[in-house]
């Protein structure tokens, strides 16, 4: 074939078959792992290869599963296949599908997650510099039972792949086994698909029978051995998945180390596959970075943090936190024990302390809301001190309400902000108060009334307690006998 012709490249992705191991309403391509559905790591090493189109075949939950496919594949062909009947049929109904095809088609399978785009690319390269008709991408094994073996002549060319079951003894002493990822010669495929029977057990369309089809064709067919042969691993139960998770994990983690990320113990913390870490970042035991997470250069985050599609500055800190789709800016500090909901943003050098909980709340540049607080639909100006124990009472019953702090003010300890509010710039709340009203700016707010001392009030209401004794004693200017020995 010329060269111009092979220029193209398709990748087909099968997702048709309905997973009964996984024992799940969901559809077992569609389970999540390091931050992406399964078929969403095929398809994401897939356009590594740059290929003219994709085309994933679905079938069972196809609505579901195309739907998922179309919103973070939206060039993706979806190819139908109403009834499993093998892999060969699958793939009729991806070329079908596909049109126009030229140079090399790659199949692959929607449940392998471990797959990088980098080993596809060498495959579908070494396929088209030997110019073949079919190539195999292989593996070599210590213990290869179970899986089919490729069997190669004297010349190194594969002549077939044997099943576990109907290999010899010798036979099933090959260490090469067929990973099911296959590379086509574009035009021997259409050929060979319509050739392909279903004599068999299963009654089913196999699409390694093109292999023996490219050898009565007298066409070469070869194969690829990769050298991490676990990136071919498919998921068919839970079992599995979680096993192929924490490996696919340990990849992630011990990557980014290798970028000048500190992760001070590798085995309990958990880094999506979409994250982002800047240099010289340091990850705590028992942290969670999740989704698009976004952490900048020199921050620190945990022990016991929990991130998901969070944006954490440089130099930030953030320790034993439940953050989702939150902004922490530069060198602020957030924990322990805070709570950051959608919507929050905290400004630089600022401050969300200990038992604090956020939502909907923008927290200006150096401003602080260090203790058991709530601060909901909010608005809290630069350098503002929010007093330990406050509450943003935001909502009437039916509908959410804002409150705004300006710059500078200080609030005092057990304030409740009851929504919509106005506070200006350096004003000031009293401990205790309710603010009702608007607050112009540097005035103070207070709520409560003067205090009031009611004398002798144990005496006569707890006579007989211990609290009335020890009033009676203070007001005689004495002090109980275990005072006097202590004090001897």
């Amino acid at each position: 074939m010329s060269a111009e012709q092979k220029s193209g490249l398709t990748v087909i992705v099968l997702a048709a078959g309905g997973g009964t191991r996984m024992r799940s309403k969901t559809m077992k391509v569609l389970h999540p792992i390091a931050g992406r559905s399964m078929i969403g790591h095929v398809l994401t090493a897939a356009q590594a290869l740059d290929p003219e189109q994709v085309v994933a075949v679905v079938g069972h939950q196809r609505e579901a599963v195309g739907a998922h496919i179309h919103e973070s594949f939206p060039d993706v062909v979806l190819a139908v296949q109403e009834e499993q009947h093998g892999t060969g049929h699958a793939v009729r109904m991806a070329v079908e599908a596909a049109g126009q095809m030229s140079g090399t088609v790659v199949v692959a399978y929607g449940d392998t997650p471990l797959l990088r785009g980098d080993s596809l690319r060498e495959f579908a390269d070494e396929h088209e510099a030997a110019q073949r008709a079919v190539s195999i991408l292989s593996g070599i094994v210590p213990d290869p039972f179970g899986y089919g073996r490729v069997l190669r002549n004297d010349e190194g060319d594969v002549e077939a792949i044997v099943e576990e079951k109907d290999a010899t003894a010798e036979q099933r002493e090959v260490r090469e086994i067929n990973s099911g990822i296959l590379a086509f010669d574009a035009e021997f495929l259409r050929d060979a698909l319509p050739r392909i029977g279903n004599d068999n057990a299963k009654g089913e369309y196999y699409l390694t029978d093109t292999i023996a089809i490219a050898r009565e064709d007298g066409l070469t067919v070869g194969a690829h051995p990769i050298d991490d042969v676990m990136q071919t691993e498919g998921v068919n139960d839970r079992v599995q998945l979680a096993r192929i998770g924490a490996e696919l994990n340990r990849r992630i983690v011990e990557s980014w180390m290798r970028e000048g990320v500190t992760v001070v113990d590798p085995a309990t913390t958990w880094i999506d596959a979409d994250a982002v870490l800047g240099a010289d970042v340091t990850i705590l035991p028992g942290t969670q970075l999740l989704g698009a997470t976004v952490v900048g250069e020199d921050a620190v985050i945990g022990p016991d943090t929990t991130l998901k599609d969070c944006e954490i500055g440089p130099g930030a800190t953030v320790v034993r936190t439940q953050g989702v789709l939150a902004v922490v800016g530069t060198e602020s500090i957030v924990g322990p024990f805070s709570y950051l909901r959608p919507g929050t943003v905290l400004g630089a050098r600022g401050k969300i302390g200990g038992f604090v909980e956020t939502k909907n709340a923008v927290i200006g540049d150096g401003a602080k809301v260090p203790h058991l607080s709530y601060v909901g639909d909010a608005e809290i100006g630069e350098g503002t001190n929010i007093g330990a124990g406050t509450i943003f009472a935001n909502y009437d019953g039916v509908e959410k309400h804002r409150t705004k702090i300006g710059k500078h003010a200080r609030t005092a300890s057990n304030n409740t902000f009851v929504a919509p509010i106005e506070i200006g710039d350096g004003a000031a709340t009293g401990a205790g108060t309710v603010v009702r009203h608007d607050v112009p700016p540097g005035a103070l707010a207070v709520s409560s009334g003067p205090q009031r001392n009611i004398e002798e009030w144990a005496l006569r209401k707890r006579r007989g307690t211990a609290q009335a004794s020890a009033a009676e004693i203070a007001l005689a200017g004495g002090r109980d006998d275990d005072q006097g020995m202590a004090e001897s």
